[in-house]
């Protein structure tokens, strides 16, 4: 499961409750593993290092295990707790939790399958819910003046662009992409030789991009995508013939549902990424002018109506998600094309623009890579562009590197894999 659970359970004097009869206290465990088992409690010392504790991968309703901050430097070095194939409050084991307050206690009682280990002691005990993370990318299809591509670049986990790789699926551009099932992503809808499509290929989680499918909603191109709910993926807006407010969900095994109409003021030439750990933000695009519109998406994958003011009325930017609750949006084409970033909190407030991020463009796309950055890449700068720009852990938007595949522009790009 995946999540930041911060509250003292016990008070800030870390004080532990009386255990229940026969509990069995372990010697004060200095490593940085260990692996306890059920009616046994333990001092976890974190003075040196972190600690991860693998619960046990078979246990009966009722069992129990208690974890102290023998040292109270919990906030120094966090416990990470490894549910070892379990649920833990009701989320799979695809997802850590780490415990970093200082004098903490969990008084942990295993419920049964669906639920799994949960601090029994803590009536309000809150986990926030964050996506697990993104080491790899991927920009792919396009077009230049030679047409419409079908190619792609992938992204290692330090940011690197590797070379062409040519064959995936139709060739389009003015397509969309996210990720969806934790490892996996999707590119769909776009604009070919044929027009509009609304096809889509899935990705898996070695990055292979599969071949088309067809039937995935109303045919429109200019839209934007972006995961949220932790596991799924929301495409919204677009054109088909005339600027829409259209969305379609992608569920955790990446089948497309029916289109959804009436999700804020239609559009065309967004941005979308996922913020907040399972929440997405689409914002900015053009209905007869660019506009500075913003629509938040919650963690069931509802659009929420319009928000205004969010930065330099902009057109055609790209999106990704940094840290482990952030994203950006960056470049796009206002009155010109700009070099201008908006960072938005994990609260999905949109900050005011910062300048001088790079060469100016448009039509380009962004996506996460090495757990907690993001990459801008490709566009148009009154040439086609192969320009990247990596974006750190705090959202800072570096210099340009140049030379990363073949130029082109309507590009799109999601996160894969999380393994490095």
């Amino acid at each position: 499961m995946s999540g930041l659970v911060k509250a003292n359970i016990f008070g800030s004097s870390g004080g532990v409750l009386e255990a229940a009869g026969g509990l069995s206290w372990q010697s004060v465990v200095t490593a940085s593993t260990v692996t306890v088992e059920a009616s046994k409690g333990y001092f976890i010392n974190t003075t040196s290092n972190a600690c991860t504790i693998t619960l046990p991968s078979v246990a009966t309703a009722g069992d129990q295990i208690i974890l102290v901050d023998y040292a109270r430097t919990w906030g120094t070095n966090a416990i990470t707790i490894d549910s070892n194939g379990l649920n833990f409050q009701g989320e799979s084991d695809l997802y850590t939790v780490d415990y970093d307050t200082s004098g903490q206690a969990l008084n942990l009682v295993y419920s049964g399958a669906t639920v799994g280990w949960t601090p029994s002691s803590d009536i309000v005990n809150a986990l926030e819910p964050v996506l697990p993370p993104t080491q790899k990318g991927m920009f792919a299809y396009g077009e230049n003046a030679s047409g419409y591509l079908s190619m792609k670049n992938l992204v290692n986990n330090s940011g690197v662009v590797a070379a062409d790789v040519t064959g995936v699926g139709t060739a389009r551009s003015t397509l969309a992409g996210a990720g969806y099932g934790f490892d996996k992503g999707i590119y769909a809808f776009g604009y070919g030789g044929s027009g509009r499509v609304s096809l889509s290929n899935l990705v898996s989680n070695s990055g292979t991009v599969a071949s088309d499918v067809t039937g995935v909603g109303t045919a429109r191109h200019a839209l934007a995508a972006a995961g949220y709910g932790t596991d799924k993926a929301i495409f919204a807006f677009g054109d088909s013939g005339s600027v829409t407010n259209l969305s379609n969900l992608v569920n955790n095994s990446g089948v497309v549902a029916d289109d959804v109409t009436g999700v804020g003021t239609a559009r065309r030439n967004c941005g979308a990424a996922t913020f907040g750990g399972d929440k997405a933000i689409f914002a900015y695009g053009f209905t007869t002018s660019a506009v500075s519109i913003s629509n938040l998406v919650s963690s069931s994958g509802v659009v929420a109506t319009d928000t205004t003011g969010v930065g330099t009325a902009g057109r055609r930017p790209a999106a990704c998600r940094f840290g482990l609750d952030q994203c950006i949006f960056a470049y796009g084409e206002g009155a010109s094309k700009l070099s201008v970033s908006n960072k938005v909190s994990n609260l999905g407030v949109v900050a005011s623009d910062t300048g001088g991020v790079g060469t100016a463009r448009q039509d380009l796309a962004a996506c996460g890579f090495g757990g907690d950055q993001g990459i801008f890449g490709f566009g148009y700068n009154g040439g086609y562009s192969a320009v990247t720009n990596k974006v750190s852990n705090v959202g800072t938007v570096a210099s340009d590197t140049s030379g990363v595949g073949t130029t082109r522009r309507f590009i799109a790009a999601l996160g894969y894999s999380q393994s490095a």
